[in-house]
């Protein structure tokens, strides 16, 4: 059984970087053949891992920290007015919690919101292999939120379940009901399981300032970046 003492680390050669411009990025990632279970995944999550399919990893550029995880307090969160707002928009929407798995329905949603929203990005064009090895491989106590109107399936979230919270993996919709602001319903449901979990915190990946895609997750709040091996409040002005 592997723990944090026997875990071996691997680099990836510098590539360029997806989200900052002229950037160079190294990746750490654990050895593969490591068996990761929950105890160990929360523990590297709470290091300021992620996982991808069967891989864990976290930035780990020379000259660059840009990169910050963040999670929220989920205690400590009052929605503000623009997600309550988002809330009672999406009143008649049913959610579910189910294991993720596998299936067409789920694969043609994933397909047509990279389509449509990410055709610039590392991951078009998509693929059900790519699906697969992204959201269903290696999970460990792994869960695809659904989201449902007049039970068509128009939403979905790639949700990890860890010791001390929630880890949100990734967040699909119909590029047609983009005025429901579903990725930011999909946080606040998560927040709110959290809490009837009775889990301290949503993890939400990496933070990065010169990022405006990642501008929402500084919505939430309190949230804590972890810098210098400390989680700390984050100051977002």
């Amino acid at each position: 059984m592997s723990n944090l003492r026997t875990l071996v680390f691997f680099a990836t050669p510098p590539h360029d970087c997806s989200y900052l411009p002229n950037r160079e990025a190294t990746t750490m990632f654990v050895d593969p053949r490591a068996h990761i279970d929950k105890k160990l995944y929360s523990q590297l999550t709470a290091l300021g891992f992620r996982r991808s399919g069967g891989h864990y990893y976290r930035p780990h550029c020379e000259q660059c920290n840009a990169c910050i995880p963040v999670r929220l307090k989920v205690d400590d969160f009052e929605p503000d007015r623009s997600q309550r707002r988002v809330l009672k928009k999406n009143e008649d929407l049913e959610c579910m919690l189910v294991p993720a798995t596998f299936t067409e329905r789920y694969y043609q949603l994933y397909a047509t919101y990279i389509e449509e929203r990410h055709k610039d990005g590392d991951m078009y064009p998509p693929s059900r292999e790519q699906f697969t090895s992204f959201l269903v491989e290696g999970a460990t106590d792994s869960w695809f939120l659904e989201i449902r109107k007049d039970n068509d399936l128009v939403g979905l979230a790639a949700v990890d379940l860890l010791d001390d919270g929630l880890s949100a993996i990734y967040t699909v919709f119909e590029p047609e009901m983009e005025n429901r602001s579903l990725g930011t319903f999909a946080i606040l449901w998560q927040i709110e399981e959290a809490r009837r979990k009775g889990l301290p915190h949503l993890y939400l990946g990496y933070w990065i300032e010169q990022c405006r895609k990642m501008n929402y997750k500084t919505r939430f709040r309190p949230i804590e970046a972890l810098r210098d091996g400390q989680w700390r409040e984050l100051d977002t002005g």
